[in-house]
């Protein structure tokens, strides 16, 4: 993911909204204990989910991928007057977000859902969603995009993060840089959604839904 030089990295971070002492302390325990900790979606990142939603005042969020609880949080603290259902297969990383959430005053507002995501994406209302985030397995991204936008409502939007993959995408030789492309080219030629693809971090796709 270094597509940018350090110092300017660096300086981006000194000049944007700093994470909460909370979420300062989650992203801690999370390079600590965690194999994969650079999973969590970070400052920059969610600073720009922030954004979105602030600009949107979305209500009701939908967050595919929720490790542990991070983005979760940023994006609660986006909106307090939001609701966040996120959906997470690993009963490590839902228990790890689940203390988090309740450590932070969130129960009423982050609900995390445990179990494959594709099964309980289908069990949420058609339009029923302002904004959604995806950041979950790669190996199925497009059908994570394909059912969040059943979800969200026209005017809303929807972020997949990593589509970049540390640059693997431009000449894609595994199957997660194969299927980002897939999602990547599919998004593109998707009439309903005005997409643009962000270089920020490991690469955010945007999409706002006609």
């Amino acid at each position: 993911m270094k597509f940018i030089n350090d110092k300017i990295s660096k300086y981006c971070d000194s000049v944007s909204n700093s994470d909460s002492t909370f979420l300062q302390d989650l992203r801690n325990y999370t390079i600590q204990n965690e194999e994969l900790p650079q999973m969590i979606s970070g400052n920059m990142v969610g600073n720009v989910l922030q954004i979105l939603i602030k600009s949107l005042d979305a209500k009701k969020i939908l967050e595919v991928g929720t490790f542990t609880g991070f983005s979760s949080i940023k994006m609660a603290e986006g909106n307090p007057e939001c609701t966040i259902d996120t959906c997470e297969l690993m009963e490590k990383h839902v228990n790890t977000a689940r203390h988090f959430i309740s450590k932070a005053n969130l129960t009423k507002q982050i609900f995390v859902h445990r179990g494959p995501a594709l099964s309980t994406l289908e069990t949420f209302k058609v339009n029923s969603f302002d904004f959604a985030f995806i950041d979950a397995d790669k190996i199925n991204y497009l059908e994570y995009y394909k059912r969040c936008m059943v979800l969200v409502r026209a005017g809303g939007i929807i972020v997949l993060d990593n589509m970049l993959w540390s640059g693997e995408v431009i000449n894609p030789k595994d199957d997660n840089s194969k299927m980002l492309n897939k999602t990547a080219n599919f998004i593109n030629e998707d009439s309903r959604v005005f997409n643009v693809l962000l270089p920020i971090r490991d690469g955010l796709m945007v999409c706002y839904k006609k």
